[in-house]
């Protein structure tokens, strides 16, 4: 589908990319790796033609679309978010105007018997064709569900996407992305700015509504819940594994092991050849081998080991004061701004030692209950902070407050104080910024480097309440393994507010739910919480079932049953009995036109599938000519467009609670 052909690329006399060859394949799914600066985001910009490569070149065939998502961009602001997301169907809009304009001309021609008038209505029938497939789906209901799968809700639809943040408005940016669903995705760092729930949708849609895909990502449950091959980009070459990127480890070590037997066992021959051809070079009697041993040497194909990282980030935070045995004690916390409560009734106790971690929606009130924490806001209820509770605190923006104007030295010694100013340039070293690089200036850095910086801040002093917004964020695997590795050896308090799930298993034994204005407790680690929150979905979902539905036909696609197990609304029993009667009677009147219209899109699935399954069973039969390949493709399509209805229609139901 898409050929790289002899691709090279250099820099400053450098190469990046030395005759690379490789082809994206039809639903491929492919995870770009390597370490940083190897050259996954120049490979993403060269594929989608937004810089050209030395030499070497990108083929694929006309009418191919190509998607491409980089990690920033300049983002408009002059619409609503809904008007926004609307230009992914700009294609359809055009292939319509096109259309209109072939038919526009066929009722103006009367050359009937020509050659280009026949041609004119086989690019009119095959744009028909074309047209009638892409534009069978219902686009109001793919951009509301995209858009609620990526934490938006319905009030913000027609909010100006002036009025969101950067990250939200990359959410927009993505889902205008995926709803023009081209041949070939490429996505830079997609998760950055999702929380858990949302990765969780994208994992979805990219698996069974994709097509080809190409990721560069530094969350390891994401790639290797999405791909199913892995390309390395290592010393200018590139390594092809048919697995994902789990297998591909494993495999990378195996292939570096031999390597290096290899490389050993060559130096060896080198050396021997070598030591033979010194010691009897200028004897008459041996020239005739001398010469051919040193034949030998010249013709040997030199074996070149892989790039394997060396430096080593050496993170160890300093042992914790001993606290009082509950460094925080929150009874019935509150905050609002204006008219919009973001949380109420926060009731938790956190003790001495534990590890726990803040998920959630973003917009919830993770940041927010953080900088209750630290005094940094006034809220309702009482926050208790223990005895003798020092606090380190790494806000999710900590590297953007750095200085860039000043050096990655003075950066650490302005803050320093006392006997560390004597060992700031060992700690640097430690976090591999040895050398020239404690000389660089803060705006040179890289988004991992300005982190690591940030954290270097979090060892100046001892503390015993750890709390980390965001700390994964432009942090590659290694990294956040020795940072994770750091946090479970440290002795004192954490609460981590990430969505990092990988991150997330093992470090914490405790999970805040944040969503609804709630703050829910849920023992065990984040996987636990992830099933417990399916199963109680899909018990959710048997409750709010209309009666009458019971004996309908249920859709059975694997991608339905996976997007209804991750959604459930919990609607709290207290707030439930404060309902009075007649706003009872009203939500059981909303509850039953929601149920109504889940049974109707129910209904309209089965029937498609049994229209799908009858165009099936003819070509079973043996038809197989273009008029019954265009009814299974509409066929197809109409059933997508059903089950988008039914979803958007679940969802409304599973909100009323």
């Amino acid at each position: 589908m898409i050929s790289i052909n002899n691709l090279s690329v250099e820099f400053s006399a450098k190469s990046l990319f030395d005759s690379i060859n490789y082809v994206i394949n039809p639903k491929d799914k492919i995870a770009l790796v390597g370490k940083n600066g190897a050259g996954k985001s120049t490979m993403l910009k060269i594929i989608a033609g937004l810089q050209k490569p030395t030499s070497g070149s990108v083929s694929m065939p006309d009418g191919l679309t190509v998607g491409y998502l980089p990690q920033q961009m300049n983002l408009a602001d002059s619409t609503s978010v809904i008007d926004e997301v609307a230009k992914a169907f700009a294609r359809v809009d055009a292939m319509q105007r096109d259309l209109d304009a072939m038919t526009a001309e066929l009722a103006e021609r009367t050359d009937y018997d020509s050659d280009d008038y026949h041609k004119l209505i086989e690019r009119m029938s095959a744009l028909s064709d074309r047209l009638s497939v892409e534009n069978s789906g219902n686009h109001i209901a793919e951009m509301e569900k995209t858009l609620i799968g990526l934490g938006f809700v319905r009030s913000d639809f027609n909010r100006p996407t002036s009025e969101f943040s950067g990250g939200w408005r990359m959410r927009v940016e993505l889902a205008k992305l995926l709803l023009s669903r081209p041949d070939v995705l490429l996505l830079d760092e997609p998760t950055n700015h999702l929380d858990i729930e949302s990765i969780q949708w994208l994992e979805n849609f990219l698996m069974t509504k994709a097509k080809a895909v190409v990721l560069v990502s530094h969350d390891r449950a994401f790639i290797d819940n999405v791909t199913n091959r892995t390309i390395e980009i290592s010393l200018g070459k590139i390594y092809d594994y048919s697995v994902n990127y789990s297998k591909y480890v494993e495999l990378r070590k195996e292939r570096i092991e031999q390597q290096m037997r290899a490389y050993a066992n060559q130096q060896k021959q080198i050396a021997d050849t070598e030591e033979f051809i010194e010691r009897f070079r200028y004897k008459a009697t041996k020239a005739v081998q001398v010469q051919s041993r040193m034949k030998q040497l010249a013709k040997i194909e030199r074996i070149e080991v892989d790039e394997v990282d060396t430096s080593h980030l050496s993170l160890k935070f300093p042992p914790a004061p001993r606290s009082g045995d509950y460094p925080v004690i929150a009874d019935n916390v509150g905050k609002a701004y204006g008219e919009h409560q973001v949380f109420d009734g926060a009731t938790f106790t956190i003790k001495r030692g534990e590890k726990v971690a803040f998920v959630g929606k973003n917009g919830e009130g993770k940041s927010t209950l953080v900088k209750c924490i630290l005094g940094e806001i006034p809220f309702t209820g009482s926050l208790k902070i223990g005895h003798n509770v020092k606090i380190g605190y790494f806000a999710q923006n900590q590297a953007q407050l750095l200085d860039g104007e000043i050096t990655v030295f003075d950066t650490i010694d302005h803050v320093a104080v006392g006997d560390i100013r004597t060992k700031i340039r060992d700690i640097l070293g430690a976090f591999m910024f040895g050398g020239e690089a404690s000389d660089k200036k803060v705006k040179v850095l890289s988004g991992g480097e300005k982190t690591r910086l940030a954290m270097i801040r979090l060892l100046l002093e001892p503390v015993n309440l750890l709390i980390l917004d965001e700390p994964t964020n432009h942090l590659d695997m290694k990294t956040k393994d020795i940072l994770k590795q750091a946090i479970k050896d440290f002795d004192g308090t954490v609460i981590v507010v990430s969505h990092d799930r990988e991150f997330l298993d093992g470090l914490v034994e405790k999970v805040y739910e944040f969503g609804g204005g709630k703050v829910r407790e849920c023992l065990g680690g984040i996987y636990e919480f992830l099933e417990k929150k399916r199963i109680a979905g899909l018990e959710e979902l048997e409750l709010t079932r209309s009666p009458g539905s019971g004996d309908a036909v249920k859709p059975s696609r694997n991608e339905i049953k996976t997007d209804v197990a991750a959604k459930s609304v919990e609607m709290p029993r207290q707030a439930e009995r404060r309902l009075n009667y007649a706003e009872q009677r009203e939500r059981e009147k909303a509850v039953k036109r929601a149920a109504k219209r889940v049974s109707e899109a129910e209904a309209e699935v089965s029937r498609r599938e049994e229209e799908i399954a009858a165009i099936e069973a003819e070509m079973a039969a043996g038809r197989s000519d273009s008029e019954i390949l265009e009814r299974h493709a509409a066929a197809t399509k109409e059933l997508e467009n059903a089950m988008s209805v039914w979803e958007l229609a679940q969802m409304d139901l599973d909100s009323l609670g």
